[in-house]
């Protein structure tokens, strides 16, 4: 497995931007889908995106379409979310995560898990 470490996370306003940043260890990074998954207090873990192992190709939470973007710098073994026009619903622990085998949007479909970043979006 590989280990992911989240950084980025923090309170800002509605309306500002954030970057997510998920290093991972290891030298098999470019073998894994990435996903990112969040959790507001008192409900259940989502899907936010993902990216794929293969030929990159993303996909997304349709509440965060258009405003959050995945990529990946496979030379530096990190994942990133760009989180631009952020609302207060996006207020939650952010997690990254990695699968060896599938592209999907289960939690189930990951396993290798970061410890999450928080974002607080004050409105």
């Amino acid at each position: 497995q590989v280990q992911l470490v989240e950084s980025g996370g923090g309170l800002v306003q509605a309306g500002d931007s954030l970057r997510l940043s998920c290093a991972a260890s290891g030298r098999t990074f470019s073998t894994y889908s990435m996903g990112w998954f969040r959790q507001a207090p008192g409900k259940d873990r989502e899907f936010v995106a993902t990216i794929s192992r293969i030929n990159g190709a993303t996909y997304y939470l349709d509440s965060v379409k258009g405003r959050f973007t995945i990529f990946r710098d496979n030379a530096r073994n990190t994942v990133f979310l760009q989180m631009n026009s952020l609302k207060s619903e996006d207020t939650a622990v952010y997690y990254c995560a990695a699968s060896s085998v599938v592209w999907g949007v289960r939690i189930i479909d990951y396993e290798s898990w970061g410890q999450g970043t928080q974002v607080t979006v004050s409105s």
